[in-house]
């Protein structure tokens, strides 16, 4: 693992919504890194497991990540194997966990431009933000901000993920994989 993206949706009125959990789980893994401009995204750095990871937060809104990811990919020549996304997934329940090592965007449009951009091939990691309650349009829904009770989950998300990243650049995403798919966080 060489560049790990979390999607969201900048500025200040995205901060706190479930859409941006994977900007979250980033500036927790980051510190106090500084982050910088580079071409379409934030970027800053960190050590796990002993590796430099490359952390970026793309700039261009959550339908267009690709066009962020794709130009940080070719300037540092990574294949999309080297790449880990990390994204809100409202067909999770809240706080629950699934790591992928490629496949299909699953109806997530960030996801879904970043496989027209680079393939399918690039690693996830899919934070639950759902279900969508009934009557709830999908957009409002991941743009809105979490009742009380999942807003604490959430926090426990952005407090623990960095155990879910440590596996996964240390021993791989098979081994992260069978130890975390379907592990789910509570209040």
């Amino acid at each position: 693992m060489k560049l790990i993206v979390g999607l969201g949706n900048p500025g200040d009125k995205y901060t706190n919504t479930r859409h941006n959990i994977g900007f979250k789980i980033l500036d927790e893994i980051a510190g106090a890194e500084p982050w910088k401009k580079q071409a379409k995204s934030l970027v800053s750095s960190t050590r796990i497991a002993g590796k430099k990871i490359i952390l970026a937060k793309p700039q261009t809104y959550m339908n267009l990540s690709g066009e962020a990811i794709l130009p940080l990919q070719s300037f540092y020549k990574w294949k999309p194997e080297d790449i880990l996304v990390v994204v809100d997934d409202i067909n999770l329940d809240i706080g629950k966990v699934r790591l992928r090592d490629k496949g299909s965007h699953g109806g997530q449009n960030g996801l879904r431009d970043i496989i027209q951009k680079i393939g399918p091939n690039f690693h996830r990691l899919r934070i639950g933000v759902g279900p969508v309650p009934p009557k709830w349009d999908v957009s409002n829904f991941v743009l809105s901000k979490p009742a009380v009770e999942e807003s604490k989950i959430l926090q426990k998300v952005v407090a623990d993920a960095g155990k879910v990243l440590d596996t996964l650049v240390a021993k791989g995403i098979p081994e992260a994989m069978a130890l975390y798919n379907g592990f789910q966080w509570k209040a």
